[in-house]
């Protein structure tokens, strides 16, 4: 099965962060995947990825529109960035391109 983590945050740390998870949660489920994101909002560090789900994860989601705090936690693994706006209103496109891209490497 196919493993999706992703980090949300957003410039105020407030809806768009929250929103953003919903909507990657959604999408990637829609695919049948395995995921878990974890926010970093106003009030800081929620659902927070653990080794274990690093380690095990087929692909990274960081959205860019702000400095993702610890994000030398992913490096070696495969990291899609997104802005914000995108993971709210297209996460499908998104999983739909990580679906295809996945699909090259296997």
């Amino acid at each position: 099965m196919t493993k999706i983590i992703a980090v949300t945050a957003c410039p105020s740390g407030v809806a768009h962060t929250y929103m953003a998870a919903e909507a990657l949660e959604a999408a990637a489920k829609a695919k049948g995947w395995d995921v878990k994101v974890e926010t970093q909002g106003s009030i800081g560090l929620e659902n927070e990825l653990t080794p274990s789900d690093i380690a095990t994860a087929d692909i990274v989601i960081l959205t860019k529109d702000i400095g993702i705090k610890f994000e030398e936690r992913f490096a070696g693994k495969t990291i899609v960035r997104v802005n914000i706006s995108d993971a709210v209103k297209r996460a499908e496109t998104i999983m739909n391109k990580i679906d295809a891209h996945l699909a090259q490497t296997a």
